[in-house]
């Protein structure tokens, strides 16, 4: 890859992170507090932990891809125990990781870059990696709302509970 298509990856995909980091909000918002350890199955993460697991990882991988190094996730410190310190964390910490990422230089943006030994792909690459990542994970959590008794937000275009609102 050159540096001219990494930087053109970078200004596409960077946008669409934010977007759906502000749809990511809406989700996690929507969990209630009371019901935030319901999970569907014994298998499953609980709805706090999957919330945890997507504003954790999407972090990571910032951090990851500015230093250009993956290591272990981060774990949800002792005192985020409510959603709205999950949101309070991810508000506080996705901003600052998001500018290390725009600061980036092309070079290093086109560089293949090593992923715990299974991939070797550009840095820019782990961008769209993040991002399926998250709306997986995202799925995962927006199925649970509505078994908890909450109100599912609109994610792509409305749902039951906020119906799709074309513009004016």
């Amino acid at each position: 890859m050159q540096p001219d298509q990494a930087t053109f990856l970078l200004n596409y995909l960077l946008p669409s992170i934010e977007n759906e980091a502000a749809i990511t909000k809406k989700v996690i918002a929507a969990i209630p507090e009371d019901k935030r350890d319901y999970k569907p199955a014994e298998k499953s993460r609980t709805a706090m932990e999957i919330a945890w697991h997507i504003v954790s990882s999407e972090v990571w991988f910032l951090e990851g891809l500015a230093t250009c190094q993956f290591g272990a996730e981060t774990e949800r410190p002792a005192a985020i125990g409510t959603v709205a310190g999950i949101l309070a964390w991810y508000s506080e910490k996705l901003p600052p990781a998001l500018e290390k990422v725009k600061a980036i230089p092309a070079g290093k943006l086109a560089a293949n870059t090593p992923f715990f030994g299974i991939l070797n792909e550009p840095l820019v690459a782990y961008l769209s990696m993040l991002t399926v990542h998250s709306v997986h994970h995202r799925g995962q959590l927006s199925v649970y709302l509505r078994p908890m008794g909450a109100k599912v937000p609109d994610i792509y275009g409305g749902s039951a509970d906020e119906p799709f609102q074309p513009p004016a």
